[in-house]
């Protein structure tokens, strides 16, 4: 018999792009979601979800480029692949689902329906995919493609 999962802890916090919802299990981040709950001091909240907050923080302040907090996306080995590589992608720059799929030996739309299903939303940078010539496709998060493009205006100017 395997022993009990340890329970989710989780905060919430204001950004620029809206109020998000970052849970964590057994000590790695397990998803980070938009949220319509206010934000909330996290008191006591386990020391990952803390120091996530701290990088985000620091992130949109134009002050952090990498992230380094412990992932657990749970998905499928083709998922977790395309994860991966969206963690490759340098802050400030993008990939076209195209160049991610000849990458990973895929088609775009499967690259594009991984990071639609993106559990850690922007430490696992899926804003930084684009379509073909730079259209942005399709962004599941905030408010679509307006969160998209302001995460994306964002890196391109702290990184100018």
């Amino acid at each position: 018999m395997s022993a009990p999962a340890a329970p989710m802890s989780q905060i919430v916090m204001q950004t620029p792009v809206g109020a998000l919802e970052i849970e964590e299990r057994d000590g790695a981040l397990t998803a980070i979601d938009w949220t319509e709950a206010d934000a909330r001091d996290p008191g006591d909240a386990r020391p990952v979800l803390i120091e996530a907050k701290r990088q985000l923080d620091s992130y949109f302040a134009g002050k952090l480029r990498e992230f380094d907090l412990p992932l657990s996306a749970r998905g499928s080995a083709f998922r977790s692949r395309v994860w991966r590589a969206l963690q490759d992608i340098p802050f400030g720059e993008t990939r076209t689902y195209g160049e991610l799929a000849e990458l990973l030996g895929s088609a775009p739309r499967a690259v594009g329906g991984a990071c639609g299903a993106n559990p850690i939303a922007i430490v696992i940078p899926c804003h930084r995919v684009v379509g073909a010539g730079g259209w942005l496709g399709g962004y599941s998060g905030g408010q679509g493609i307006n969160t998209k493009t302001s995460l994306l205006e964002h890196e391109r100017d702290a990184a100018s």
